[in-house]
């Protein structure tokens, strides 16, 4: 028998323009133009400034590709006269980044939360029959390519929060990494 999911459970994007999740405060800035073929070299731009003892570095780079890619792609239309904007900070503890792009915003944010809560209580449910409903979050401006899947991701890794600002177009995350235990003796 599954385990009952709760709402409560259930992790939500947020938008909350004064989490603190959004203090610029001691943090490294990069601005870019919306070149979606320059996405990784973007990433790599600013993954370099990660200290080595980040055990999920690739990790950490998918994801920092994935939020650039919006912003890029959803935010910006690709239209290289617009601006991606990335505030970021990383130690062996955390890593913090704030990406706003020039966009409309995250309209559909309230339904892909419905989309998220629904999707994950019918897997939770394991009624697999109606899950296939559920396997990617579509809107108008979808292309064949989008399905709201790093979304999903997203909520997961950044353990510290995934949070817009009003405009919706401007997000804040935080990851959290595990500290190593040392051995005595």
């Amino acid at each position: 028998m599954a385990d009952k999911t709760y709402l409560s459970d259930i992790k939500e994007i947020r938008v909350d323009e004064n989490s603190p999740l959004f203090d610029k405060t001691g943090m490294l800035y990069k601005e870019f133009p919306s070149d979606y073929r320059q996405i990784r070299y973007f990433t790599l731009l600013i993954v370099q400034s990660a200290p080595l003892e980040i055990k999920e570095i690739n990790l950490l780079e998918q994801q920092i590709s994935e939020v650039i890619k919006n912003g890029v792609k959803h935010g910006n239309r690709c239209e290289a006269s617009k601006k991606v904007r990335v505030w970021y900070s990383f130690d062996s503890t955390h890593a913090h980044l704030i990406v706003q792009d020039e966009g409309e915003g995250f309209k559909d944010l309230e339904k892909w939360n419905e989309f998220n809560r629904n999707r994950l209580e019918i897997l939770s449910a394991q009624d697999f029959e109606k899950l296939s409903d559920y396997v990617s979050f579509r809107t108008q401006k979808s292309d064949d390519n989008d399905g709201g899947n790093a979304l999903f991701a997203a909520l997961e890794y950044w353990n510290g929060g995934f949070v817009f600002n009003e405009a919706r177009n401007a997000v804040a995350m935080l990851k959290s990494f595990p500290q190593k235990k040392h051995a005595i003796g």
